[in-house]
């Protein structure tokens, strides 16, 4: 009786334990919510697999159970029971089936590997370059004369080409609710397609151990109409030879500042470094340093300490003084390509 009491105590913890981990997931990093074609294809896969080896699982414990049962000691029975060897009909019956099990899931994934394999050129796809970085992601139009960084946008129900590598040690760029994932590798260039099939926001992260902020390595998806896209795409070019708006006196001297301490790293504008995130529309970014929401405590945070909110990155401590660091949050709130400015 205590054992049966145990018993069910403990599965009472496993499906709780159960439901609870359930509900660690988001909706914007479920691989299992397709929102692409590429997406579909692989979980379509993931259904495939899953449900042979459910089916497996469930026949071997079938026949597991009623083995126990009817060859099971019975009272009275003394000695070892009778040994039966070989039996040619059950050894090619488990050679075969399980060879039949692989070819209907290898046709599949193979068809469905060469078919995610295909390149497009710039008159098929949008082509984008990615660059990722410990701990950020640097994105690039080649054909558009765009770039920035952390946040992706893309037109909906286009194809878009990627381009990815590395600037330092490998990552891996996936975005679960599109498809992936890609490795980004120093030195090489790897390529991978993905295509949105609704608008909306949707999120990506690094999915290879990258160092201390690997798990703080994300990014941001919007996918627009077509001709929201184009809208962003020819503001941001000609942001490129503008001056960016100084809203006040304050936000002059923080351009001041950007640029005595931060240009040689970070571009706005077309000018500037690229070791560090291209900033020209950072006030419409939804989040600062990848992780925080986009707003002037987190900021201001994340320029007084950017090791204490995203250990083992390359951004240096400048040591800013309160009124520095004011100065800087004004000035990079001015940083916008939409209608309104984020203050």
């Amino acid at each position: 009786m205590k054992s049966w009491q145990q018993f069910w105590r403990q599965l009472f913890l496993f499906g709780l334990l159960a439901l609870v981990v359930t509900g660690c997931g988001t909706n914007e990093l479920s691989a299992l919510k397709p929102q692409g074609p590429v997406a579909a294809m692989q979980y379509d896969l993931m259904m495939l697999s899953s449900s042979i080896m459910i089916g497996v699982f469930i026949v071997v414990m079938l026949i597991l159970t009623y083995v126990l049962i009817r060859y099971r000691k019975r009272r009275g029975q003394e000695g070892i029971p009778k040994q039966v060897e070989g039996s040619h009909t059950l050894e090619i019956l488990w050679t075969v089936i399980p060879f039949l099990l692989l070819i209907i899931m290898a046709v599949p994934t193979v068809k469905t590997n060469f078919t995610l394999a295909d390149e497009y050129s710039n008159k098929e796809a949008l082509q984008v370059k990615v660059t990722a970085h410990q701990f950020w992601w640097e994105f690039e139009y080649p054909d558009l004369g765009v770039a920035t960084a952390q946040d992706l946008v893309l037109p909906v129900g286009k194809k878009v080409q990627f381009t990815v590598s590395s600037a330092d040690v490998v990552h891996s760029f996936w975005i679960p609710a599109l498809g992936g994932k890609m490795d980004t590798t120093p030195g090489l260039e790897n390529k991978i397609w993905l295509q949105a099939d609704r608008t909306g926001t949707f999120y990506g992260k690094c999915a290879e151990l990258c160092g201390a902020s690997h798990a703080l390595m994300d990014f941001k998806v919007e996918v627009m109409e077509q001709a929201d896209f184009d809208k962003w795409a020819q503001k941001m070019k000609a942001v490129q030879s503008a001056e960016p708006v100084k809203a006040t006196a304050i936000a002059a001297e923080g351009q001041a500042i950007f640029e005595k301490s931060c240009m040689g790293c970070h571009a706005v504008a077309g000018k500037g470094g690229k070791l560090g995130p291209n900033l020209t529309n950072f006030a419409d970014r939804m989040r600062v340093a990848g992780i925080k929401p986009n707003e002037p405590k987190y900021l201001e945070e994340w320029l007084k300490d950017p090791q204490k909110m995203k250990p083992g990155n390359n951004m240096p401590n400048l040591n800013l003084s309160d009124d520095q660091v004011n100065a800087l949050v004004d000035y990079l709130y001015t940083l916008s390509v939409k209608d309104e400015k984020k203050q």
